[in-house]
């Protein structure tokens, strides 16, 4: 299945089920809400037009208690910032407060003087799990996947030495526009993530290409914490990543889940 999280007029928050017609992502009717999201308690009782989903205001269609990105994990990106390839998962968070929605505008902070795009396929966890084990299917575990864009104040990062501020801002988290169980890149083909910055290709990688897959990063985070339904996980960017101006547009696109759309303006 898949889903978006969308606004109606009168600013009414629902969810909604999503389909594909003619290479365009539609929302088709009403579903209820995670469990997780109490801001959308009860199942509303309205009237609904399937329309094209770009035709809704879209917010991030996650809930989650702890944003748990992951870096390094794509040695072309980990080599284009002069580190060097992480022996283990490097784990860093981001706070829910840095959600936004596709088609929401990404606010560069005045403490910056460079904000960089981040393209990355985001897990999205369906069940509670804690201390996975070394043979045991993660996938039961996952809801399904959706787009992030790891927005970054790169000079506040390197300044800082740990991550909190650089990565944190309000607005540096953007989400979706959907979330789908319909592909599956631990045991199916790869997915390939492609971005661009203003109609160019600035990066292009596929999950076969992640340092550390999906069900490694899964154990190795669970054999430290418990990860809630609802809590979300980037899982990297390939290499490609590059400063933004005022009035950019960033799209990030993977197969199976459409388009995460942006822009940037002083904030």
């Amino acid at each position: 299945m898949r889903y978006c999280k969308l606004f109606l007029p009168a600013h009414v928050p629902l969810y909604a089920v999503v389909e594909e017609r003619d290479g365009q992502l539609w929302a088709i009717h009403p579903m209820p809400a995670p469990e997780e999201d109490r801001t959308v308690s009860l199942f509303p009782q309205i009237k609904f037009e399937p329309r094209p989903l770009k035709e809704f205001s879209c917010l991030a269609p996650v809930t989650p208690s702890k944003i748990v990105c992951i870096g390094r994990n794509y040695r072309d990106h980990a080599a284009e910032l002069g580190n060097e390839v992480p022996k283990e998962p490097l784990l860093f968070f981001k706070p829910p407060s840095a959600l936004l929605g596709d088609g929401g505008t990404i606010l560069m902070p005045s403490l910056s003087k460079r904000v960089d795009y981040e393209g990355e396929l985001g897990i999205v966890i369906g069940r509670r799990c804690r201390n996975l084990g070394p043979d045991e299917d993660v996938r039961p575990y996952i809801r399904g996947y959706t787009i992030v864009n790891d927005v970054t104040a790169r000079d506040v990062q390197k300044s800082d030495g740990q991550w909190t501020r650089g990565k944190g801002f309000d607005t540096f988290c953007p989400v979706g526009p959907i979330v789908s169980d319909e592909i599956d890149p631990i045991a199916g083909a790869p997915v390939t993530l492609t971005t661009r910055l203003n109609g160019e290709v600035r990066q292009q990688g596929t999950t076969s290409d992640l340092i550390f897959p999906i069900a490694h990063l899964l154990r190795y985070i669970t054999a430290v914490m418990t990860l809630e339904p609802g809590d979300l996980i980037p899982t990297g960017t390939p290499a490609g990543v590059g400063p933004v101006n005022p009035g950019d547009r960033i799209q990030v696109e993977i197969d199976g889940l459409g388009a995460l759309e942006n822009t940037f303006r002083p904030g």
